[in-house]
């Protein structure tokens, strides 16, 4: 006798498919407008010619149910069935009872009708028994079938689905909110830039139409501040209380993985170390770590630190970046630093507010963050390697140097402040110096400081441009490469 009757299951995904009935998807589970891996994921699930399935992952509470919920109204809005769409989510009580397998026979059953063409929204697959060799039946079988799955928890995804994941399905990670994203969200002015400008290209225009970028950007300057402090995640930028957004940060996002996604999903049964360390990240975002020095510092093996902290990156709530030579090359032996996912979940966990926003240091960390997770989420897609570039014999550094496999693309420095310096011993000078044909970026506070600097070093070009350009600019071009503009 199954543990669950079908009439059970049935009347969960009732529950979860309410267009079964009303033919709509009900518009409180809609966005206002469809995430950049939005656009992602559905081209890759349409192309026919692949026959895969796409896999979201990205952090708790990022919007990954949400773009499953606007693949079906795109769907229903094209005219499919409601009968042949199913959304569920294996974080039920109930289906976590259920094998993946049984559940799909008793839709098709009940449901579709043995029809060979349904839609499959799979939420939080992970929980489900055996997905991957399941999954890849479902591919493998069922050529008429479009599979859209999430997952919060990378490693898991990555590690049960590797052998049966080859050619099967396609991970597209669901990055917070970027600046442009948020803006759009929050239904805030979001001006149309250039149609295929990098931002590598930006010191080689005319000076006019530089400078037009700045003038059609400045309705965004005011919002900054507040999405750096409230953050990229839909609920916290939705928020209109900053107290709330940094509770909903706490409670949310990185107390749920830590107290419950890493015992469940990692088997990791110390939770205080692992909290404890990533407070110790939060305190030292964006410096170069030592595994020794945090190590002792928190009392724990060398070991323990290197592993919690891939643990920490394949939950989604830490970046780390690597060393890079001036050819672009990764070093042998590499010292990270750590980055938060979000430029906001340090102020929450560390219970800072608005009163930040008068300390240069503390919003130099926090740019210096938005201004790493931004580049990487913008050229990653194109191959490239997000890293940082130090000389030993100087201790000089570069914040970001964006390496494509074809060399370095660019560089830049976040220099968040009234009136930035850069001189020809700076970090981004040396390195600029052994890369003359490589652009460098110093990201600054005021629109005025935007325009080239001149050094006097022959070959180097370098040029300011201030932080909501920046990061305003990489938002556009990730949605304009998507098709999201």
């Amino acid at each position: 006798m199954a543990v669950v009757e079908d009439v059970q299951v049935l009347q969960v995904l009732r529950g979860f498919n309410p267009w079964w009935s009303t033919g709509a998807v009900p518009e409180d589970l809609l966005r206002p407008f469809p995430r950049i891996a939005f656009h992602e994921a559905i081209r890759l699930m349409e192309r026919r010619d692949l026959r895969r399935a796409v896999i979201l992952s990205g952090a708790r509470r990022v919007g990954k149910t949400t773009i499953l919920y606007q693949v079906a109204d795109r769907y229903l809005q094209r005219g499919w069935p409601p009968e042949r769409i199913l959304y569920v989510s294996f974080d039920h009580p109930i289906l976590k009872l259920v094998s993946l397998e049984s559940l799909i026979e008793i839709f098709e059953v009940n449901v579709a009708a043995g029809s060979p063409e349904v839609l499959l929204l799979l939420d939080e697959i992970h929980y489900a028994s055996d997905w991957a060799a399941w999954l890849k039946i479902l591919v493998d079988r069922h050529p008429g079938f479009r599979i859209m799955a999430t997952g919060s928890a990378s490693a898991r995804l990555q590690v049960e689905g590797a052998e049966s994941g080859a050619g099967r399905w396609t991970h597209v990670h669901v990055p917070p909110l970027s600046f442009y994203e948020y803006l759009r969200l929050r239904n805030l002015p979001a001006p149309a830039m250039p149609k295929g400008l990098d931002l590598a290209a930006l010191p080689t225009l005319p000076t006019a139409e530089a400078q037009a970028l700045v003038t059609r950007a400045q309705a965004v300057e005011p919002h900054l501040p507040r999405y750096l402090l409230a953050g990229g995640f839909p609920e916290t930028a939705l928020a209109e209380e900053l107290s709330l957004a940094q509770r909903l940060m706490r409670e949310d996002i990185v107390d749920r993985v830590l107290k419950r996604d890493m015992t469940a999903l990692y088997g990791i049964r110390n939770v205080l170390d692992l909290e404890r360390l990533f407070v110790y990240l939060c305190l030292h975002t964006g410096e170069i770590l030592s595994m020794d020095t945090v190590a002792k510092e928190l009392g724990v093996s060398r070991t323990k630190v290197a592993t919690d902290i891939v643990s920490l990156e394949m939950a989604h709530l830490i970046h780390r970046s690597n060393p890079v030579d001036t050819h672009g090359k990764r070093a042998l032996k590499p010292r990270p630093k750590v980055y938060m996912a979000d430029p906001a979940l340090r102020n929450a966990v560390l219970l800072r507010g608005d009163e930040i926003l008068a300390d240069a240091a503390e919003m130099g960390l926090i740019v210096d963050t938005a201004a790493f997770v931004h580049t990487k989420g913008h050229y990653r897609a194109e191959g490239a390697e997000v890293g940082y570039w130090r000389e030993s014999a100087s201790g000089r550094e570069v914040d970001v140097v964006v390496v494509r496999p074809d060399g370095v693309w660019l560089a830049a420095e976040v220099k968040y402040r009234q009136q930035p310096a850069t001189s020809p011993s700076s970090g981004l000078a040396r390195f600029l110096a052994r890369q003359p044909r490589v652009p460098g970026f110093v990201v600054t506070k005021r629109a005025e400081d935007f325009g080239p600097m001149e050094l006097g070093i022959p070959g180097v070009r370098l040029y300011q441009v201030p932080a909501f350009l920046f990061l305003y600019l990489l938002g556009w071009m990730t949605a304009e490469r998507a098709g999201a503009v």
